[in-house]
């Protein structure tokens, strides 16, 4: 067994071939730390494959299922200039390859989206754009063809007008006609792109019009459905939910079986898990993903960007508080993703070393509940993250 080296300074010592087994080059800079008695080391790696952008707050409809009923934050749309910095920053990560308009907010309604995409699309990586689609009018259709917008993800929550009109406040015709704009577009420009998505969040109310919406997507030419569970941030929601704490028999859309994540004819059909239980896992982390609020603010995830409360898988009320680990405005992405803080987070979330706070005895009682916090492991807690069991998804 050998024994630890350090040098002058106090610092871990490594032998070479510790990197060779890692790929890792030796002069690579690493933070040390310690968890239960192991040290671990935590590489500076630039690695970031997918970038969330958050162009605005604003949104130009109030959906019964939206986060911004109960939010905290300003209405704020991201200045150009936060924005320049940020794609300033982003020469120092050499892995990025998607960037992603959406959060909640409706980035059509930025005066500058367009501009936006077109300095993304400048650097060569590729644009994943969410909307409402209601502002999805030839014009902006034709641009974003050009542009090379590769994949288009539009939420449609009903398929008979009269359930999207109750959920969202807005004609469903409206949306269809502007696919059917953007298809037509697409073809008199001899495009495939962008390829598009419909994301779907399934209530009690609007469940039994699911297996119908992929007879929908396969006249709209879409490549795929994304089903998530609506995330309850009131009590109107929390009675909408179908998901729950105990186990339950596989989705089953209309009466018939289909597995999560499965092909059909058209394209992919992706549904959420019902229940909690599942080994938990970060798709933000695992994708190697980071967003970038409005106003520059870095979150490692959605769930983490905003100040709001919900519901959690057992019914306790919780308070979560928006979590910064810097902001564009002030450091390059790089260095706010490569910092000491960020770097132990991730690894907290990819061993996923927090309690799991629903199956606990003492979940009743416990007020840690009652904010993102846990009684071990990092804080802010990802204890009763649904999103960690593929409960609720994001595009």
């Amino acid at each position: 067994m050998s024994k630890v080296k350090t040098d002058e300074q106090g610092r871990l010592v490594l032998p070479d071939a510790f990197f060779q087994r890692r790929h890792l080059s030796p002069d690579m800079e690493y933070w040390l730390d310690e968890r239960e008695g192991d040290l671990i080391l935590h590489p500076r790696l630039p690695d970031v494959r997918k970038l969330y952008i958050q162009p605005t707050t604003g949104c130009n409809l109030n959906c019964h299922t939206c986060i911004r009923n109960v939010w905290e934050d300003p209405e704020g749309q991201m200045p150009m200039s936060t924005f320049e910095r940020l794609v300033e920053g982003l020469d120092g990560l050499p892995d990025l390859t998607r960037v992603v308009f959406s959060g909640f907010g409706e980035p059509l309604t930025h005066p500058n989206i367009l501009d936006m995409i077109r300095a993304i699309r400048g650097r060569n990586l590729s644009v994943t754009l969410g909307t409402n689609g209601l502002l999805l009018s030839a014009e902006i259709a034709s641009e974003l063809v050009r542009l090379g917008v590769d994949r288009l993800v539009v939420s449609v929550d009903g398929v008979k007008p009269e359930t999207y009109a109750r959920i969202r406040g807005a004609l469903l015709s409206q949306v269809l006609n502007n696919i059917r704009v953007l298809n037509r577009v697409k073809n008199e420009m001899g495009s495939l792109n962008p390829a598009l998505g419909i994301e779907f969040v399934i209530l009690k109310s609007n469940v039994s019009e699911l297996a119908d919406l992929t007879g929908l997507a396969s006249r709209l030419s879409a490549a795929r459905i994304l089903v998530s569970n609506v995330l309850p941030y009131t009590e109107e929601m929390r009675n909408e939910v179908l998901f729950g704490f105990e186990p339950r028999a596989p989705f089953n859309p209309g009466g018939w079986p289909v597995k999560t994540d499965a092909w059909v004819m058209w394209g992919t059909l992706e549904l959420p898990r019902m229940h909690w239980g599942a080994e938990r896992r970060c798709r933000f982390i695992q994708d190697r993903a980071v967003v970038v609020g409005w106003d520059g603010g870095i979150s490692p995830c959605y769930a983490l960007s905003h100040h709001y409360t919900y519901f959690t898988v057992d019914g306790r009320r919780k308070g979560v508080s928006r979590y910064v680990l810097g902001n564009v405005n002030e450091d390059p992405l790089a260095e706010i993703w490569m910092s000491e803080e960020y770097v132990r987070f991730r690894s907290e979330v990819r061993e996923f070393h927090f309690p799991s706070c629903p199956d606990c005895n003492l979940r009743e009682s416990c007020d840690l509940r009652e904010r993102n916090e846990g009684c071990w492991g990092w804080n802010p807690s990802c204890a009763d993250c649904l999103w960690a069991q593929d409960i609720v998804r994001c595009p």
